[in-house]
């Protein structure tokens, strides 16, 4: 695929893998170590179209400043296909687990098949949660789809609730729709809550402060939003 091709499937892309989604934007960037004007046009086209994934703000700051582009988009695809996080999930888990996650994050559905003593209950928000259950019932997991409006139950029923971010700042993370519910029943509960953070996901206050200014549609109601800001 033409890099400028590959950058427009990254910037029209929905419900993808970030991390790929990062990937493939990294290695079409690369090309551009001689037009430094044309990289800060791609990048900023990028984060116009994908505000809220943290990762790409990451890499492509990274990009933009780089005296070798082509090296570090190799550094930074090279960073997403080695991130631990998934690994540090899994071993962190406690024994015989029953976790609680929303909608489908990306990082905790890789990572809990690792663990062959869990079983996953799925918050089925905007109908992920079928899929998702596909996904790990492949992995020999056990794992049951649940209507959002039984999260009080689901809750109670399990040992934890894990949650995974796009972005975080210093005091807070967008997070998908669904999510916020999860925790606060969850903290009334007392039950603990996880939030995974991948490879390029914490960002510096800036960076935070633009992606929540670009997000948020003030012609589109609350309820109606596709992500949510979790203290």
């Amino acid at each position: 695929m033409h890099p400028i091709e590959q950058l427009r499937y990254v910037a029209r892309a929905s419900g993808a893998d970030a991390s790929l989604l990062v990937e493939e934007a990294a290695s079409a960037l690369g090309v551009f170590g001689r037009d430094p004007a044309g990289m800060v046009t791609a990048c900023r086209r990028l984060l116009t179209r994908q505000p809220e994934i943290g990762a790409l703000w990451w890499m492509a700051a990274q990009m933009v400043t780089s005296t070798d582009p082509w090296e570090t988009s190799r550094d930074v695809i090279a960073a997403l296909r080695s991130d631990p996080t998934g690994r540090h999930l899994a071993h962190e888990l406690p024994d015989n687990p029953r976790v609680l996650i929303s909608g489908w994050p990306d990082i905790a559905v890789a990572a809990l098949p690792r663990r062959g003593d869990a079983s996953v209950l799925v918050l089925d928000v905007e109908g992920q949660g079928t899929s998702v259950v596909r996904r790990l019932d492949r992995a020999d997991l056990v794992s049951e789809h649940v209507d959002p409006a039984h999260v009080a139950g689901a809750v109670e029923e399990s040992s934890l609730v894990v949650l995974e971010a796009a972005a975080v700042g210093e005091g807070a993370a967008l997070v998908d729709v669904g999510s916020v519910p999860a925790a606060a029943v969850a903290r009334a509960a007392g039950v603990p809550v996880w939030l995974v953070v991948g490879v390029g996901r914490r960002l510096p206050e800036p960076y935070w402060e633009a992606i929540v200014e670009r997000v948020a549609d003030p012609d589109l109601p609350a309820f109606l939003a596709p992500h949510e800001v979790l203290s």
